[in-house]
C-alpha cells in the first residue's frame, strides 16, 4: 500500500503523535449531559472541513484555518523558513439542529434525535452539502454564507423606537422633526403602544417606505434541502455516498437501499437479508460502504464477522455477493462469546479501493479485495480484555460499536478502545508500529508498551500479521481500564497524519 519508492521506509518509522486542539473540553468534575456526547465524526474529501454529530441531534462544523494564509510568495516563505507541513488547525464554523426527537404512533416507538452518521457530499458554488441520519430519517443539508439584508430609511428615530420594540436593521436615516396638520407625529411607531401623546402643530409632509439593502456582512445559514424518510423498518446504521456524486446508500439491520440525492420520495432496495420466517434469522447487516472509485461496487459487513462485496451490475436485487470475506474459526476456540465478539461494527475502504479495514470487538482486520481466503493483517486492539468477557457481557460493554479509519496513503490504521484510549498500527511493509494514545492534552501519558513483531508485507498472501497484543488489564501507570470512558468515534485526515477523535463531549485532534 505504498505509493512511492521511499514511502515504505518512511512508513516503517513509528509516528510521534502530538496534541493539536480540543473543542468542548470538560473541567474536572464537570457532569456531561447525555445530549452533548459526540456520536459521529467525518472529514470532507479536502480535509478542510470537519463535521461532528451528537446525541442531541446537532451537527457542528469546523473549518481549517492554517491554510488560508499560505498564499504568500514562495521566496517570502523561504525567507521566513516557513514550514509547509504545518499540522491542520481548525476553528468552530457553525452548528445547526439536524434532527428532533419523534414518536412513531403506529408502532408506539420513540425515535431518538441522535446523529448516527454524517457523510459529506460534493460542494458546489462555495456551498457545503452533507448527509446526516438518525435511526429513521436521512437529511441533506446545504450550508452557505448569505449576505445580511438590512432596512434603511425608517420614519422613526432609534431612540424613539427603543421603547416600542426592536427595529430590524441598525441603520436609521435621520429626518428632521415635522408634524402633520392633524397633529400626528411622524416619529411615532405606529403599531406599538406609546405614552407620547403630545401632538405639536405641523406634521409630516410625507411618509417614506423603508428600503431593504443587502449589506456586505454575511451569515452562515444551514438549510435542509431533502428529507429521505419512511424507507427503513429498522435502525439505520450506515450511509455512504457513491463516487458518481448522484446516489447514496442507507443500511439498516436487514436491508440496504439506494437513493438518488435529487429524489427523496423513492428508493430502491438492493440488498434484503430478511428471511421469510424471522425465526430463521441468523445474522444482520452492521455496516455498509460504497467503493471509493467504482460506482457499481459496495461492501457490507454482518454480525457473523463476514464482509460481502457486491456488484450492482449483476442484478437489481443483489442478494448474491460477488465475493465473501471471512476468517475461518480456529478449532477448539469456540465459546459463548465467539459470535458476539466476531460481529463487525465498522468497515472502511482504503482510498485506493484495494483494501477493506474492518473492526470487530477485539481486533482490526485488513482485507485485500483480491484475496478472500482471509485477512492480510490482524491487529489485536485490547487482547487483555479477553479474560473479562463475562464482565463485559454483564455490563453490555461487549456490544459497543467501535469505528475504525485508515490514513490517506493506507499505510496506517486506527481505532478506539476504553479509558479514552485509541491505537494506531502500521500496516506497510516492514512496519512494526503499534502505538497506544490517550485522548487528552498529553496523548503519550498512558502509553502502553507492546512487543514489536516484524510484519509481513501486504502483498504476502501466505500469512497473517498479528500485532499489538498485551497481557495486562492495566495501563502503563497501573490504572485499571475504565469501561465507561469509551472512544468509539474517530476519523483520519484524508491527506495528512492528523486524527480527530471523540471522548464523550470533547473533540480532540492530534498530528504527527
Amino acid at each position: 500500500m505504498d505509493n512511492g519508492g521511499g514511502s515504505s521506509e518512511a512508513a516503517a518509522q513509528p509516528l510521534e503523535w502530538k496534541f493539536s486542539q480540543v473543542f468542548g473540553e470538560r473541567t474536572a468534575g464537570e457532569e456531561v449531559q447525555e445530549v452533548d456526547i459526540i456520536s459521529a465524526i467525518e472529514f470532507d474529501k479536502s480535509g478542510d472541513h470537519l463535521a461532528t454529530g451528537d446525541r442531541g441531534g446537532r451537527v457542528v462544523l469546523f473549518e481549517r484555518t492554517d491554510t488560508r494564509d499560505n498564499g504568500g510568495q514562495r521566496r517570502d516563505l523561504e525567507m521566513m523558513d516557513y514550514s509547509m507541513s504545518r499540522h491542520p488547525e481548525f476553528r468552530y464554523k457553525t452548528e445547526f439542529q439536524s434532527h428532533e426527537p419523534e414518536f412513531d404512533y403506529l408502532k408506539s416507538l420513540e425515535i431518538e434525535e441522535k446523529i448516527n452518521k454524517i457523510r459529506w457530499c460534493q460542494s458546489a458554488n462555495s456551498a457545503l452539502y452533507l448527509l446526516s441520519t438518525n435511526d429513521k430519517t436521512i437529511k441533506l443539508w446545504k450550508v452557505q454564507e448569505k449576505k445580511v439584508k438590512k432596512v434603511f430609511d425608517w420614519n422613526v428615530h432609534p431612540e424613539k423606537a427603543a421603547g416600542n420594540g426592536p427595529i430590524f436593521g441598525s441603520h436609521v436615516s435621520a429626518i428632521p422633526k415635522s408634524y402633520m396638520a392633524n397633529g400626528g407625529c411622524g416619529e411615532r411607531n405606529f403599531g406599538c403602544a406609546s405614552n407620547d401623546s403630545s401632538f405639536p402643530p405641523g406634521g409630516v409632509s410625507s411618509l417614506r417606505l423603508p428600503v431593504v439593502v443587502t449589506s456586505q456582512e454575511t451569515n452562515l445559514v444551514a438549510g435542509c434541502r431533502r428529507i429521505y424518510a419512511h424507507a427503513h423498518d429498522y435502525h439505520i446504521n450506515s450511509i455512504s455516498n457513491n463516487s458518481d456524486g448522484e446516489t447514496f446508500i442507507s443500511a439498516d439491520d436487514l436491508r440496504i437501499n439506494l437513493w438518488n440525492l435529487e429524489i427523496s420520495n423513492q428508493s430502491f432496495n438492493i440488498v434484503d437479508v430478511k428471511p421469510a420466517n424471522m425465526e430463521d434469522l441468523t445474522e444482520v447487516i452492521t455496516s455498509a460502504e460504497f467503493h471509493p472509485t467504482h460506482c457499481n461496487m459496495l461492501a457490507y459487513s454482518s454480525s457473523k464477522g463476514s464482509i460481502r462485496l457486491i456488484d450492482m451490475r449483476q442484478s437489481a436485487l443483489c442478494d448474491t455477493h460477488s465475493k465473501l470475506f471471512e476468517e475461518q474459526e480456529a478449532p477448539g476456540t469456540r465459546s459463548f462469546f465467539t459470535e458476539i465478539i466476531a460481529s463487525i461494527s465498522d468497515i472502511k475502504f482504503a482510498r485506493n479501493g484495494r483494501h477493506i479495514l474492518s473492526r470487530d470487538y477485539m481486533t482490526l482486520k485488513l482485507w485485500d479485495i483480491n484475496m478472500d481466503s482471509g485477512p492480510v493483517a490482524t491487529f489485536q486492539v485490547h487482547e487483555h480484555l479477553r479474560p473479562k468477557l463475562c464482565d463485559l457481557y454483564e455490563n453490555d460493554s461487549i456490544f459497543d460499536k467501535f469505528e475504525c479509519c485508515l490514513s490517506g496513503d493506507g499505510g496506517r490504521v486506527a481505532t478506539g478502545s476504553y479509558s479514552n484510549l485509541f491505537r494506531v498500527f502500521g500496516c506497510s511493509e516492514g512496519s512494526a508500529e503499534s502505538t497506544t494514545l490517550e485522548a487528552s492534552k498529553n496523548p503519550m501519558r498512558r502509553q502502553v508498551q507492546t512487543p514489536s513483531r516484524p510484519s509481513r508485507p501486504l502483498g504476502s498472501l501466505s500469512g497473517v500479521v498479528r500485532r499489538g497484543a498485551d497481557n495486562s488489564a492495566l495501563d502503563a501507570n497501573g490504572n485499571a481500564f475504565d469501561f465507561s470512558m469509551k472512544l468509539l468515534h474517530l476519523a483520519w485526515h484524508p491527506s495528512e497524519n492528523s486524527i480527530a477523535c471523540a471522548a464523550s463531549n470533547s473533540l480532540y485532534m492530534y498530528y504527527a
